[in-house]
C-alpha cells in the first residue's frame, strides 16, 4: 500500500481497572498488593467478550499496578499476547493521601479544591494533577504514534483516564470532575493527525462492535 494510503487514525481503548476490595472508600494510589476481587475479575472476563468485535489488537498495555495487570491479563490470554507494562499509565501519585479513606479525606478542606479547581492542585508528597495530566497525555500520544493505524487497549485508573479525555476534547483541566469513569469501562479515542476525536466514554456494558471499522 503506498505511504499516502495508509491509515493514520489509530483507536486507544482506555480500560479502567476492575473493582477491589477497597474500591469508593479508599484512596490507594500507587500503593502495591491491591489486587481484583471477584467481581473485579469477573469484570476483566467479561472484557473479552466485549472487545471480541475488535479483532486486531496491536498490543495491550497497562499500568504498572497490580489491579491493571489483573485487568490486562484474560484479554491477553484470549488474543495470545503479552501485557505490555507502561509506567506513563500509573494512578496519580497521591503522596500523603495515599490509603486514606475517602469519607475523611472528603472532610480536608482542600477537597473542595480537588473538587472545583484541580488544576492548582498538589496532593502533598505527590503529584500535581496538571503533572498528571501531562504525564498520562504524553504517554498515550506516545503509545498511539507507535501503532499508528492500529487499534490498542491501555488499561489505566480513573483519574488519568479523566485527564487524558479532557485534553482531547480540549476542555480545561478543571472540567474533569464532571467525567465519570467506573471500573472496568471503555473509553475510545481516535488519533489522528488532525487531531483526537472522543468516540465513547465510560461505556459500561455490550459490546463495541461500531468502533471495529475506526
Amino acid at each position: 500500500m503506498p505511504a499516502a494510503a495508509r491509515p493514520t487514525s489509530t483507536l486507544v481503548l482506555l480500560v479502567r481497572h476492575g473493582v477491589t476490595p477497597t474500591t469508593g472508600r479508599v484512596l490507594p494510589g500507587r500503593a502495591r498488593g491491591l489486587h481484583l476481587s471477584e467481581d473485579g475479575r469477573k469484570q476483566a472476563e467479561a472484557l473479552v467478550r466485549r472487545l471480541a468485535p475488535l479483532t486486531k489488537l496491536a498490543a495491550i498495555y497497562s499500568s504498572p499496578l497490580e489491579r491493571a495487570r489483573e485487568t490486562a491479563a484474560p484479554l491477553a490470554k484470549a488474543r495470545g499476547m503479552a501485557v505490555r507494562v507502561e509506567p506513563g499509565l500509573l494512578e496519580c501519585d497521591f503522596g500523603a493521601w495515599t490509603g486514606g479513606s475517602l469519607r475523611r479525606l472528603a472532610k480536608k478542606p482542600e477537597w473542595r479544591v480537588v473538587q472545583a479547581h484541580p488544576s492548582g492542585f498538589r496532593f502533598p508528597g505527590g503529584e500535581s494533577f496538571l503533572e498528571m495530566q501531562t504525564r498520562t497525555s504524553d504517554t498515550v500520544r506516545r503509545l498511539a504514534e507507535r501503532h499508528r493505524g492500529g487499534a490498542i487497549v491501555a488499561v489505566s485508573h480513573a483519574d488519568p483516564i479523566k485527564a487524558v479525555v479532557t485534553q482531547a476534547l480540549g476542555a480545561h483541566l478543571d472540567h474533569f470532575q464532571r467525567l465519570v469513569i467506573a471500573p472496568a469501562s471503555v473509553t475510545a479515542v481516535a488519533f489522528r493527525a488532525e487531531g483526537t476525536t472522543v468516540l465513547t466514554v465510560n461505556s459500561m456494558d455490550g459490546d463495541l462492535a461500531s468502533l471495529a471499522g475506526r
